[in-house]
């Protein structure tokens, strides 16, 4: 089943700016992991000493992993199931490419399915935040409630619409638009709140849980297994989501910049949700902890010990939104491109299709059980062995020779060697090791 690279042409329109779409990856990028994972993680595992594994992990992640994906997907101008079938007809595979293909694509409807879940349960947190039920009343209660089967209809519905209109309204322009606005108000909120939060009682608690550097976690395994993990996830490395932004992406983008450049902004949004959200835990005497917990129970409860806690609150959870809503777009985009090209659909059709598909499903998996066990399976197996073939396919079977030239394009010199040799011979055993760990681990 050989197929044709498209013509640069037959890309629907491309992203007008460089700063678009970086504003583009970092909104698929931020999501809930920057938010309820990484303060966590950053004070449990050496504090500032964490910081020092995590930002190596990002740098070569963000170079030689996003670079990977988005330059496959410009140079085969078409997304996931397209780029994979280029990939493999270097060797007279095409067919097996495109079946292969199908598991990262899934990966990111998995992800899409169960995330549309728990932004919806965001959008019921900031429902109520607007009309103060969640300060004053039993947080845990109403979210046990909430998430009972069948018990978030309507929020998560909310959510997909949203996310399916802003899709229909436009491919690349529309994403860029859209991001153009909602990551800058997250970046601008969370400092805000951050801010704020530094003028609570007792918080130097907080900052020193977070970056009083704890050197010799740095001899420990764990604190290098877990940094690798955050980094990897936190920047949505895929082998499929990324892959659709960059058959958007003109050819005097520098790939490697901008890859970069996503890595930076994703940092520093996560390090703003550390600073939003730490220091007002320990300012009211409450241990910190990851997930659902932390966001829907532990911090109603604090904003509702807080000076102006409705409105902080309020602030807060608009800007979960926006992270949730910008990388729920990426996942939508990176299926319905397949699909819309794929099986000749128009664009409307395939985004409709997938949209309801992530709802139809996602009604059954609204209980807080259900959602827990669906996102481990997809995060834990689905998609790092998506990623795990992304990296093969890129620099093994597709070869770095060719990807190197992509890579290049825009570029002011030349990629150096050492560039090749990290990418084939310590990122793709990387993507390996994270896989094998994250099923060993329960998830990474």
């Amino acid at each position: 089943m050989a197929t044709t690279k498209a013509s640069p042409s037959a890309a629907p329109n491309n992203f007008t700016s460089h700063f678009g779409f970086i504003l583009a990856c970092v909104g698929s990028a931020v999501g809930m992991g920057n938010i309820w994972m990484f303060p966590y993680r950053l004070g449990e595992y050496g504090g500032g000493a964490f910081l020092v594994p995590y930002i190596l992990f990002i740098i070569l992640f963000s170079i030689v992993g996003l670079s990977a994906e988005f330059a496959i997907g410009r140079l085969a101008q078409t997304g996931t199931l397209g780029s994979y079938e280029y990939c493999w007809r270097r060797i007279n595979h095409s067919r097996i490419g495109y079946l292969l293909g199908w598991i990262p694509l899934l990966g990111s409807l998995g992800i899409a399915i169960g995330y549309a879940v728990i932004v919806g349960w965001v959008v019921w947190a900031f429902a109520n935040a607007l009309t103060g039920a969640l300060l004053t009343s039993d947080a845990a209660a109403a979210f046990a409630q909430m998430t009972q089967p069948f018990g978030s209809l309507p929020w998560h519905a909310i959510v997909v619409i949203i996310a399916a209109a802003i899709l229909i309204s436009g491919v690349a322009a529309g994403i860029e638009k859209i991001n153009k606005i909602l990551m800058p108000a997250f970046f601008v909120l969370f400092a805000f709140l951050a801010v704020w939060v530094a003028f609570l009682p007792d918080t130097a608690a907080g900052y020193a849980f977070m970056f009083t550097p704890h050197w010799e976690d740095l001899l420990k395994t764990e604190t290098w297994i877990m940094a690798m993990g955050q980094a990897f996830f936190s920047l949505s490395i895929t082998g499929s989501g990324m892959i659709v932004y960059g058959t958007y992406l003109r050819k005097e983008e520098n790939i490697p910049r901008a890859s970069i450049w996503t890595g930076i902004f994703d940092t520093l949004a996560a390090m703003l949700a550390a600073l939003a959200i730490i220091p007002a835990v320990f300012s009211f005497g409450i241990e910190p902890d990851c997930g659902p917990t932390l966001m829907f129970i532990t911090l109603p409860h604090i904003f509702a010990r807080m000076p102006l806690g409705q409105l902080f609150a309020v602030l807060f959870f608009l800007s979960v939104i926006f992270a949730g809503i910008t990388s729920l777009i990426n996942m939508f985009e990176a299926v319905s491109e397949s699909w819309q090209h794929r099986f000749h659909l128009r664009r409307n059709t395939a985004v409709l299709l997938c949209a309801g598909l992530a709802l139809f499903v996602g009604i059954f998996i609204e209980g807080a059980a259900e959602a827990g066990a669906w996102m481990d399976f997809v995060t834990i197996i689905i998609v790092p062995f998506g990623a795990v073939f992304g990296a093969v396919s890129f620099y093994y079977i597709l070869g770095y020779k060719e990807l190197r030239q992509e890579l290049e394009l825009g570029c002011s010199k030349p990629l150096p060697a050492l560039f090749g040799i990290i990418a084939r011979y310590l990122y793709v055993p990387l993507t390996v090791l994270i896989f094998i760990l994250g099923i060993l681990y329960g998830g990474l």
